[in-house]
């Protein structure tokens, strides 16, 4: 008899391993409540955006309360995953420390699969409405692609020959081949501006400086001013969008360890519950 019960306490054992129905339970109520935070978030984003100036937090306000919510968001969403999961595993014949190790392996598994779940229907959506899009507008993209390329720096272009104030432009400037002077500023604002550029050179910046001034009314100096300011100004704005990027990149990390971290507890606790 004692042998006979050996024999069948180790092949239940043997039976324990994923609860793969509490696991895709817990997913199904994660990826279900990320998709509503993350609507909910749209919603208020948008009441946010406003077209009148002063009106709209700065972008670094943005950035930061993005962060938080999406930390916020994941720890939730995780949370009610991870708890469902240790919650309906089924008991099993280990105990101890076996016992929290396998509820917090389903919450932590729970958290992995509401992960790839939910970056699959965004990517999906995303991809849909993007192809649709490209597909629709094709031609117009073509066209619009090479005349966003040229038009990228026609604002610092216009920002460079803009007369000074109080200073109208001399007689002499070149007026006839405005059009060949203004490509030719532009290629040289684009080459400074290219990632791993080196800038302007001395002698293109001192033959900016002279077009500028000759269009201007500006002196040599205060042209040569006025490129430095222009450009520095446009490397401050991509370096403003990249910091966004990387900032927001670091947030969303965050958020993905602290769902992590939020299942495997909350399924520890659902184990307990189970137990008691």
């Amino acid at each position: 008899m004692v042998d006979v019960i050996a024999v069948e306490t180790t092949a239940t054992e043997r039976q324990v391993g994923p609860s793969w129905g509490s696991i895709f339970a817990g997913a199904a109520a994660s990826v279900a409540l990320t998709i509503l935070l993350l609507t909910l978030a749209a919603g208020v984003g948008f009441s946010t955006v406003s077209p009148w100036p002063g009106t709209t937090m700065s972008a670094q306000t943005f950035g930061i309360v993005t962060g938080l919510y999406l930390i916020v968001m994941a720890m939730l969403a995780s949370t009610i995953g991870g708890f469902l999961a240790g919650r309906l595993r089924p008991r099993s014949s280990s105990t101890g420390d076996e016992v929290y190790f396998r509820d917090t392996a389903h919450g932590l598994v729970t958290w992995a699969l509401a992960t790839i779940v939910t970056v699959g229907i965004l990517g999906s959506t995303l991809g849909s409405l993007a192809g649709g899009a490209a597909s629709a507008l094709s031609s117009a993209a073509s066209a619009a692609g090479s005349t966003a390329a040229a038009n990228a720096s026609d604002g610092l272009v216009d920002t460079l020959l803009r007369p000074g104030p109080n200073t109208p432009p001399a007689s002499g400037a070149p007026n006839a081949s405005g059009g060949d002077l203004r490509a030719e500023i532009g290629r040289m604002v684009t080459r400074a501006l290219s990632p791993g550029g080196a800038g302007l050179t001395a002698a293109d910046k001192t033959y900016a400086a002279q077009v500028i001034a000759a269009r201007t009314g500006l002196s040599q100096a205060d042209a040569e001013r006025r490129i430095d300011d222009t450009i520095n100004q446009a490397l401050a704005t991509a370096d403003a969008a990249r910091k966004t990027a990387a900032t927001l990149s670091l947030w969303f990390a965050a958020a993905l360890l602290v769902g992590a971290f939020s299942a495997s507890l909350a399924a520890a606790a659902g184990g307990r519950m189970r137990d008691e």
